[in-house]
């Protein structure tokens, strides 16, 4: 997947600030498998704001990867406000030189949904060392690539708050 020219100036602009701020960043991402580190490691020098990211699509990979409980996932669900925000402390806990996480989990589609949780519904959350981690829920439109890719723009969006 292309990501839109939109999505990249927004990861150029984390980059940034980052950087101004010395503060690194880890991702954990399920549903949209690996492209948040993808539109930030895009950008030339971005080694020095990026730890790394994690991809945890299966739940089996959020509970070995980034320590997300069983109990959590069988009551929850995967795609759930307390899944996110343990793939975002796990992803910190993991990541020693990373100090912003930023985890996403959701139902890109183009099945999968339910009545309850419909395609296009994604769980973030972002937790910066020593604060407070914060979850948001988001319902997105479109098909598959769409709902993949303002993901990505929001996951971003979030990361820039914290910096």
């Amino acid at each position: 997947m292309v990501l839109p020219d939109v999505v990249l100036s927004a990861a150029s602009d984390v980059l940034v600030a980052l950087e101004a701020a010395r503060l690194r960043v880890v991702t954990a991402e399920s549903c949209t498998g690996g492209l948040v580190a993808g539109a930030l490691t895009h950008q030339a020098g971005s080694s020095a704001a990026v730890s790394g990211g994690f991809v945890t699509y299966s739940n089996a990979m959020k509970q070995t990867c980034l320590g997300v409980p069983e109990a959590m996932l069988v009551q929850w669900g995967a795609v759930s406000e307390a899944v996110a925000l343990a793939m975002a402390f796990g992803a910190l806990q993991a990541a020693d030189d990373a100090d912003v996480s930023v985890a996403i989990t959701g139902i890109a589609g183009p099945d999968g949904g339910s009545a309850e949780k419909p395609v296009g519904l994604v769980w973030f959350a972002v937790m910066r060392r020593g604060r407070e981690a914060r979850a948001e829920r988001r319902m997105f439109a479109g098909g598959r690539i769409a709902v993949r890719a303002q993901a990505v723009g929001h996951a971003l969006g979030m990361v820039l708050g914290e910096v």
